[in-house]
């Protein structure tokens, strides 16, 4: 892999500013977020009272935990324009969850909120490695979703030519990697596998392609994942992450001379880190649920939003801005086997280390019985599909889930192609318990 650090002097002055001048800068932009949403929304009016707290009652960056949380039901019970900071005719674009599990959690943007969105996708995309005249693939999906149109805007910020292929359609996006040549793809990191599996059916070596940067993001994913795919196509793989409430993709991002750690913009979204159980913040290096308060948005100011993410905050290291660690789970996606937290990424992790394994798994939850009762499916690699070898890779990976996991789970070995694939997110957690 060719390096890729970006130039010291193309990166944005606040990328590489003291602390000082950064908590400055976000104190000041938090006091305007914080009266912007007051006077503006009705919604934070009334919790902001219920709390008894005002914006001006924010001092210093401590102060804003004296602050009142938002959820996602918030989003909900004012749908569809309640939480609008501006009126209607000055919102340039709305954006939609799928709302699958009831109403759809709408957010809305002015052009000032386009434009500094396109501006930290482009951020990201730099710090990944991506420069400049560059051709990008990608097969995010557009539409209400935040990550196409997201990714497309911040590729032309940055000046990047653009193949908006969206999802789905695997064969066809293979075969416009191989004739249109890009150089970076924005993607699912499960539809990556899904891509790596198409150029195997098709003879093509990925490793030939002209891919040199994945930026993933949309669901968690791990190191060992990134192993994976970057010794499959000897091409950089880098996380970014972000969320529909708090802006979209962009909110942070790898840097790929490091690939340690998600660096937050914070000159735009201040994060915080609290006890899931209590609400109380938690010190910079301690694990818990990621909190974000928007310091700029005109559209959809956002404070105190709780993500459900599970990370921690670390000092920055390739740019000045702290780092949140891969997001490990979420709060809410939490498995809760026979009183162990299971998440599905330690699943993955064990799955990735069983010789002639595919990389494709899904959990399932059903009733063993009155107990809880998990089973783990996946698949063999084409060369290692024979029953005996399933047997020991079944017995393998039920071993490794124990012993590094905590719980016991059957594992169903099918022939390839068998284990649901993805044409987005990935659907890892069936729940079949009454």
């Amino acid at each position: 892999m060719r390096d890729l650090t970006p130039p010291r002097d193309t990166l944005d002055p606040i990328e590489v500013a003291s602390r000082d001048e950064i908590s400055a800068l976000q104190l000041s932009r938090l006091k305007w977020s914080l009266a912007h949403a007051y006077d503006n929304v009705p919604f934070y009016r009334a919790q902001f009272d219920n709390h008894g707290v005002h914006p001006s009652d924010l001092h210093s960056l401590t102060d804003l935990a004296k602050f009142p949380f938002t959820v996602k039901s918030d989003l909900r019970d004012n749908y569809p324009f309640g939480m609008f900071a501006v009126p209607r005719d000055q919102i340039t674009r709305i954006h939609a969850s799928s709302g699958t599990t009831g109403k759809p959690t709408v957010v809305g943007y002015t052009a000032n909120d386009i434009e500094m969105w396109s501006n930290m996708v482009a951020r990201s995309m730099r710090a990944s490695g991506t420069r400049p005249c560059d051709l990008v693939h990608i097969a995010y999906g557009y539409g209400l979703f935040t990550g196409g149109l997201g990714a497309h805007y911040g590729a032309e910020k940055l000046g990047c030519s653009v193949v908006p292929v969206s999802g789905g359609m695997t064969a066809r996006q293979v075969t416009l990697i191989e004739d249109f040549r890009p150089t970076t793809i924005m993607v699912t990191p499960s539809y990556m596998l899904n891509l790596l599996e198409e150029f195997h059916r098709q003879g093509i070596d990925p490793r030939s392609t002209s891919l040199e940067v994945g930026i993933f993001g949309a669901e968690p994913w791990t190191n060992k994942m990134r192993s994976e795919v970057e010794a499959a196509f000897d091409m950089h793989a880098v996380d970014i992450y972000g969320l529909s409430e708090v802006m979209g993709p962009g909110v942070a991002n790898e840097c790929v001379e490091t690939k340690d750690g998600l660096h937050i913009w914070e000159d735009n979204f201040y994060p915080e880190v609290i006890d899931p159980q209590t609400g109380e913040p938690v010190e910079d290096g301690e694990i818990g649920e990621l909190v974000f308060t928007t310091l700029t948005k005109e559209g959809m100011p956002i404070i105190r939003y709780r993500t459900r993410d599970l990370t921690r905050l670390l000092p920055g290291t390739a740019r000045s801005m702290r780092r949140m660690e891969k997001v490990t789970g979420r709060s809410d996606d939490m498995i809760i086997l026979r009183g162990v937290n299971v998440f599905p990424t330690q699943i993955e992790e064990q799955v990735l280390t069983v010789d002639g394994l595919a990389p494709y798994y899904q959990i399932e939850l059903v009733k063993d019985g009155q107990m809880d009762a998990m089973k783990v499916h996946v698949e063999s690699l084409p060369e290692h599909g024979d029953g005996e070898s399933q047997a020991v890779q079944a017995a393998t990976l039920a071993h490794r889930i124990k012993e590094v996991v905590g719980v016991s789970a059957k594992v169903v070995v099918a022939v390839p192609g068998t284990v649901e694939r993805s044409q987005g997110k990935a659907r890892r957690v069936i729940d079949k318990r009454p």
